[in-house]
């Protein structure tokens, strides 16, 4: 793939992932499954493991009071709970999700998931293979984590930049 090719696939991803994102969150707003859709991410993320407020700032890319703030609401639907610090750092807790928030997560993402399925079932089999086939091509890029990925960036003059 050309350079040129390259920006256009990434201006296409860039234009096409809101598109859907939006959709799926209109969806689930309509159906009142989730509140704010950012906590779907989010409770995607602590499935994983447990993690630390700033972690989850970081990953996410908001300011820690706004991550604070949906930490919080979360909490108040039972969603995740601060667990108690470590024997290692007292000052550190860890967010976790609760057994409610994995079922909330679920259903969320079975909803979700219908709402998709519904809108592509009148893609004819040959595009829905293709899409497919592109959707894996997606999925081993991303797949690795954040910091991963950044490692095999290089800058304009063919170096790798510097991750603290």
């Amino acid at each position: 793939m050309t350079r040129d090719q390259a920006r256009e696939c990434a201006r296409d991803i860039l234009q096409i992932i809101p598109l859907v994102m939006r959709t799926v969150a209109a969806q689930l707003r309509s159906a009142g499954e989730l509140p704010a859709p950012a906590h779907f991410g989010l409770l995607s993320i602590l499935c994983e493991r447990p993690r630390m407020l700033t972690e989850l700032a970081s990953l996410q890319g908001v300011s820690m009071p706004t991550m604070s703030n949906s930490i919080s609401a979360m909490e108040e639907r039972g969603w995740v709970r601060r667990a108690a610090p470590t024997e290692q750092d007292r000052r550190v807790a860890m967010i976790e999700v609760t057994t409610t928030g994995r079922a909330a997560l679920e259903r969320v993402a079975r909803s979700a998931e219908t709402h998709l399925a519904e809108m592509l079932a009148p893609v004819d089999v040959t595009s829905r293979r293709r899409l497919h086939n592109g959707l894996g091509v997606l999925r081993k890029i991303f797949a690795s984590e954040p910091a991963a990925s950044a490692g095999r960036q290089r800058n304009r003059r063919g170096r790798r930049p510097y991750v603290a």
